[in-house]
């Protein structure tokens, strides 16, 4: 099986260079997988019977666009880390520093990595920490989440993506849809028929490019603890709570507090990386309870904006760019550049997980998380993860940016508690 790769999937991979984007997907196991051996063959066994597991890149034409060739599952796939100090901030720590060793996607685009011992955060206690590094060109959030979800047991299998029918020589076609496409959009927002495109805020410390010390946390919560809205909601609610009050104490005015939320797109699925970013105001001025619904309405607008037909013409559009000037374009990206605006001022990325059926070896699974990543232009991340009745929400950040992690989670464990 040999197919091109999705011009954004292309775009992932190509920024990797720029901005490593490995994802780091995390399951907790709890008793019963104390030998690793059956329990790595049969995930090794599951990977070599699924083919979207068994692809790299092959990126050799500098005209053209990669393609996903087939490869072999080998033993170096796996690796099983010991930990000097088998507790969960080690293993936390140990996933950070793996972050620091991306993928190379022409050699293997997803790794497992098993931490015997590890423990579990608070309210999770498990025996053995699996982590899936995987490249972002070969899936977004939940894409990568259901090929994780079939390494650990899941039956459902996880369908090929169409190989790309937008040809270049289209493009002057499907540029001249999307402009056309574009003044409608520009007419229907104007006469209030769709959401205004979100505003952009000021960058703030939390967008300070991440420099010295990266730490990552933890915090447990059971889904029968949220207020009635989604878990999304709940935790962008607290966040707000969290992030205004510590920002402020850092001297920073968090009256036009944001954040950027990772979100599905509309349509079918044409490409591994089917989402964008959105903006959302967060509110932190109002009570608890308008906060959660000033948030809902945000993401309904974002939802409705995403459905207008100019965003379809859009991504029709950019799937046709040729090959050379995507590559062109991704090389003029200077990370180092500065910005006074932004999207958000902090990530918020959320993923349900599915139900709790997943298993390593004879061990269940008892929670799931994540390290989301760091940017030159956002130096705190969260991570919001279900599996069953369980939500992990992980939070990422360098000094430069937070300062004290500890003090910043002990504000927002408080405010999910609410």
């Amino acid at each position: 099986m040999t197919r091109r790769l999705a011009v954004v999937d292309a775009q992932m991979y190509w920024m990797s260079r720029a901005i490593p984007n490995d994802q780091f997907l995390v399951y907790g196991f709890g008793d019963g997988s104390a030998d690793l051996e059956p329990a790595l063959r049969d995930v090794a066994e599951r990977a070599r019977a699924c083919p979207e597991l068994r692809l790299r890149i092959s990126d050799t034409d500098p005209l053209s666009y990669p393609e996903w060739r087939p490869c072999e599952v080998d033993a170096d796939r796996f690796t099983v880390h010991e930990l000097s100090d088998p507790t969960w901030q080690a293993c936390l720590d140990a996933v950070i520093a793996l972050a620091g060793h991306q993928l190379d996607p022409r050699v293997m685009p997803w790794r497992v990595h098993v931490f015997p011992g590890a423990g579990g955060p608070p309210g999770a206690r498990c025996s053995v920490v699996a982590v899936l590094q995987i490249s972002h060109a070969l899936g977004d959030g939940q894409r990568s989440s259901a090929l994780a979800a079939l390494l650990f047991g899941r039956a459902a299998a996880v369908p090929p993506v169409p190989a790309p029918a937008h040809p270049a020589w289209a493009l002057p076609w499907r540029a001249f849809r999307a402009a056309r496409a574009h003044r409608a959009l520009v007419r229907d927002t104007g006469a209030g028929l769709v959401p205004a495109q979100a505003v952009s805020r000021p960058a703030l410390r939390s967008n300070a490019q991440p420099i010295g010390r990266r730490a990552s946390r933890t915090v447990i919560r059971g889904r029968h603890r949220t207020s009635g809205a989604t878990v999304t909601v709940d935790v962008l609610a607290a966040v707000s709570e969290a992030l205004a009050g510590h920002l402020g104490d850092l001297g920073e005015d968090a009256a036009l507090l944001g954040a950027e939320v990772p979100m599905a797109k509309a349509g079918t699925r044409r490409a591994n990386n089917h989402f964008g970013n959105v903006g959302i105001g967060l509110h932190p001025e109002l009570a608890v309870d308008r906060r959660r619904a000033a948030i809902e309405a945000e993401l309904h607008r974002r939802r409705r904006r995403a459905t207008h037909p100019a965003m379809r013409a859009e991504s029709a559009a950019f799937a046709s760019v040729p090959a050379p000037l995507l590559r062109w374009g991704v090389r003029q990206f200077d990370a180092t550049l500065r910005s006074d605006t932004v999207i958000g001022n902090t990530v918020v990325s959320s993923v349900d997980r599915g139900p709790k059926d997943l298993h390593f070896g004879g061990a269940a699974v008892v929670f799931t998380a994540g390290l989301p990543g760091l940017s030159p232009m956002m130096g705190l991340t969260h991570g919001v993860h279900g599996i069953g009745d369980t939500v992990a929400i992980s939070v990422h950040a360098a000094e430069s940016a937070i300062g004290d992690i500890d003090a910043y989670v002990d504000r927002l464990d408080a405010a999910l508690g609410r």
